[in-house]
């Protein structure tokens, strides 16, 4: 007898959160993206103070400025919800009953 003809509810599998060391990995990843973005900010931001372009300069350097702070937020800030509603039963996608009633007419 099956789970669905005893009544019992099943859940997927696949509506299970990822792992933790798969979500700690992402969150890594992410840090370190934005640090290389803040270092290439920082990089530009010398780059045109050398050339006189002191007024243009404050956009990489508030880049560089506020990506930590950002990055910092990001990689505490726990795991992502995947599913809000939790585990999901499984419904077997059987064809409907047809009536006798219509199946002696045909």
């Amino acid at each position: 007898m099956s789970h669905a003809a005893r009544g019992e509810q099943v859940h997927l599998v696949t509506q299970a959160r990822r792992p933790m060391s798969e979500d700690i990995r992402y969150r890594q990843s992410r840090y370190l993206i934005m640090m290389g973005i803040r270092a290439v900010c920082f990089v530009i931001a010398i780059l045109m103070y050398l050339a006189h372009l002191r007024w243009l300069l404050l956009v990489p350097a508030v880049g560089a400025i506020f990506i930590p702070y950002i990055a910092v937020i990001f990689a505490n800030g726990g795991r992502e919800p995947d599913n809000t509603r939790g585990f999901m039963e499984h419904r077997t996608n059987l064809p409907a009953k047809r009536d006798q009633a219509s199946n002696k007419e045909n």
